[in-house]
């Protein structure tokens, strides 16, 4: 199958190179490229493709906003790019439903591995930018409590899957310290997610933070 993308970036020298290096992947074709948020928001709603490279500092709409409309889009996964390791706005990004991360001086190989990964349904943060998020928890400027009882729709085994999850474990970190399969770990994210009513392991992430259940610095029980 054929991924579909949008390359959105105000710097054409950027976003030419950008959409050379995924174009000349035989599964990967960029359908469009825009200058700003706008013409990204056309883009995606004129094409329909299956991932949008937003650069999170557009003119105009910004590529926060344009993130909140193409991911309300069905079908539709953002991923956002930045200049900078210690953006102001990851935590806001992430809020608006984007499902990857990347730093512009990604490499090659690493960008083209972020789209398949996100086409396929998964989410993606450069380790840089995870930092960023976490910090963001640790100084509370990102922070806006919720209900912990949101969770109280989950099994113990389930919230004991998110905590570690916030941790940034893998299916299968997570199932040697719960001992059980990796397929036993699927699942419980499954839950996790349609539960929560959450797109993927990222916003999953933020709401383990906001309700209280992952504390920054504090490992689980």
């Amino acid at each position: 199958m054929t991924v579909r993308v949008v390359v959105a970036d105000d710097q054409e020298l950027v976003r030419a190179g950008f959409a050379m290096i995924l174009d000349a992947q035989p599964d990967i074709e960029v359908v469009a490229e825009a200058g700003d948020g706008f013409q990204a928001v056309g883009a995606v709603r004129e094409h329909r493709p299956d991932v949008v490279l937003l650069d999170i500092r557009m003119p105009g709409m910004d590529g926060i906003e344009a993130a909140r409309t193409v991911c309300a889009e069905p079908g539709c996964r953002a991923i956002m790019l930045t200049t900078f390791g210690q953006d102001d706005y990851v935590f806001e990004a992430l809020r608006a439903g984007a499902s990857g991360f990347l730093l512009k001086d990604v490499r090659r190989d690493d960008l083209v591995h972020a789209v398949r990964v996100v086409a396929a349904g998964e989410s993606l943060l450069a380790p840089a930018v995870t930092r960023t998020l976490i910090a963001a928890f640790t100084s509370g400027a990102a922070s806006r409590p919720l209900d912990a009882g949101r969770l109280d729709v989950l099994t113990v085994r389930e919230r004991e899957t998110l905590r570690l999850l916030a941790r940034g474990l893998s299916n299968a970190e997570i199932a040697a310290a719960l001992v059980v399969s990796e397929h036993t770990v699927k699942t419980h994210v499954s839950n996790v997610l349609t539960k929560l009513g959450l797109r993927d392991r990222i916003q999953a992430v933020i709401a383990a933070y906001e309700t209280g259940l992952a504390v920054p610095g504090r490992l689980p029980p």
